[in-house]
This record gives C-alpha cells, sequence and structure tokens, in this order.
C-alpha cells in the first residue's frame, strides 16, 4: 500500500495497525537483545526500541500534522504511554482477580482480563496521542478523521 493509501485509512485504524507493528518490532527485537545482555535488561531495551518505531510512526502517518516542537511531543507520548500502562494493568488485573471470578467467568480468564486492558488502553492511548501528544490546534486540517 502507499503511503498516500495509507493515509486515507480512518485515523484510529492507522493507529491500530502502526500499534502492531510497533509492538511486533517490540518483542522481534529481544531475541537478538537477549543474545547479548540478560532477559529483563533486553525485555526493557527491547520496548524502548518499540515505543520509539511507535513515536515515529504515529507522528508520521498517524498524526502528521502536529505543530508541536518533537521535544514536546516525545514528552507528552512518554506521559501517554505511562498512564495507558497503569490503565491495562489496572483494567486486567481488576479484571481478573475480582470481576470475572464475581460473574463465574471461568474461559480462558487471563486472556480475556488482559486483551481487555490492551483494548481499553489503546482507546486511552489513542485519545490521549490525538489530543495531547500530537494535537493538532483548531482550525489546522489533519487529525478530524
Amino acid at each position: 500500500m502507499r503511503p498516500q493509501a495509507f493515509l486515507r485509512l480512518p485515523q484510529l485504524v492507522r493507529f491500530l495497525l502502526l500499534g502492531g507493528l510497533a509492538a511486533a518490532i517490540n518483542w522481534l527485537v529481544r531475541f537478538p537483545l537477549s543474545l547479548a545482555m540478560p532477559f529483563s535488561a533486553a525485555v526493557f531495551v527491547a520496548y524502548l526500541i518499540g515505543m520509539s518505531a511507535g513515536f515515529t510512526l504515529y507522528r508520521a502517518y498517524v498524526f502528521p500534522n502536529s505543530p508541536r516542537p518533537i521535544a514536546m511531543q516525545a514528552a507528552l507520548f512518554l506521559i501517554v504511554n505511562a498512564v495507558g500502562a497503569v490503565v491495562v494493568m489496572t483494567i486486567s488485573v481488576s479484571l481478573l482477580d475480582h470481576i470475572l471470578p464475581l460473574i463465574g467467568w471461568w474461559l480462558l480468564p487471563e486472556a480475556v482480563a488482559h486483551g481487555t486492558g490492551i483494548a481499553v488502553g489503546a482507546v486511552v492511548n489513542f485519545a490521549g496521542h490525538k489530543y495531547l501528544s500530537f494535537r493538532v490546534h483548531p482550525g489546522r486540517a489533519g487529525n478530524l478523521t
């Protein structure tokens, strides 16, 4: 798909596709990193690489018209991701430890809890990046889709 055609996709679709790509990068680079460092360090470095890829991809293809300086975008991006991580953790643990047992849910509870947490976290991240990290000021063309 050509970049112009990709940019015509709805903004949320672009966000989810490129977020998935950033997650895949995070996962894949951990393998060679593990050859050179302990697992926990490799996971951390891989996370930073994936997050850097996400920032670059979002900036270019999801929120390309942000007038904010790159340093401000990066700082807000980190804050939004930190909030998103708290949301994912809170939703996942709350579902697994409290809500799913309360309603008698037994089918793959960890997968359901984590998947739900990720989905809610993706919505929070999208909103945070759209309205904070890469915000387009009113009256400017761009992030209206």
